[in-house]
């Protein structure tokens, strides 16, 4: 699909072959992950009809995507199930600040959508102040703060 800024910049839905691709990028946002690792993750999600990966391209580099499935369990907030999730939407650093994130959120929902949702949801760390900032200037509201705690059980 092509996008209003031009020739050469579209998105398009990721697909077999493109797992490279989307790992590298996934790589700058999760550096605590192997290339390879994640490559064979993004490979089972490109077969797998209730997810969904976006590229955005300006010529042959790619240089956003985000990530985005359908959740049947309870999602916080939300009153409907199965529920279109955005699990990550990434864009390198120097093509930032030009509505590619926007663009990519527009096309996970429109997927949702299409999916049979009536809901769209996300969530982020209580320290990413970006994250925050992007989801309300995109519409979502916020529904909920939480702290999660876990122990070792003693033997």
């Amino acid at each position: 699909m092509q996008t209003p800024g031009g020739r050469g910049k579209v998105i398009r839905k990721g697909e077999k072959g493109d797992e490279e691709r989307v790992a590298e990028l996934a790589a700058l946002l999760w550096s605590d992950n192997s290339m390879e690792d994640m490559a064979a993750e993004f490979a089972e999600l490109f077969s797998d009809n209730e997810a969904c990966v976006f590229l955005k391209c300006e010529g042959e580099r790619s240089v956003g995507f985000a990530q985005c499935q359908l959740r049947h369990d309870y999602v916080e907030g939300t009153e409907s199930s199965p529920v279109g999730y955005l699990e990550a939407v990434f864009v390198r650093e120097e093509f930032r600040r030009r509505g590619y994130a926007a663009e990519l959120l527009r096309e996970c929902e429109r997927w949702a959508k299409e999916k049979g949702c009536t809901e769209f949801a996300s969530d982020c760390e209580l320290d990413n102040d970006d994250s925050f900032l992007f989801h309300m200037a995109m519409g979502f509201a916020e529904k909920n703060r939480i702290i999660c705690f876990g122990k070792k059980l003693r033997p």
